[in-house]
């Protein structure tokens, strides 16, 4: 699992059954000081709270649809949960 932000949301008309009712939204990876890095990504709001701004943390391949319960759900990543405190200690860096 990796923290990101919310950084947008998707809307589309057309989806995989799998998705339906579900809602996508783009997140960005952040590094341990919460800078963005890396390339953004649409992940499946598996808790159904997570908005714009929003800390959260991801799962991706297989466990990315897990908490829906569903035989298969076509998504790479899925939001987890959402960061209400997030600190690192200054010895580990």
């Amino acid at each position: 699992m990796y923290a990101a932000k919310v950084t947008g949301s998707v809307v589309s008309t057309h989806k995989d059954k799998s998705l339906h009712g579900l809602k996508l939204l783009v997140i960005q990876p952040v590094n341990d000081q919460l800078e963005l890095k890396g390339k953004p990504l649409i992940a499946v709001d598996t808790v159904g709270q997570a908005g714009y701004g929003d800390y959260v943390y991801v799962a991706k391949s297989n466990e990315a649809g897990m908490p829906l319960h569903r035989d298969m759900v076509a998504a790479d990543a899925g939001i987890m949960g959402i960061i209400d405190h997030y600190s690192v200690s200054e010895e580990e860096l």
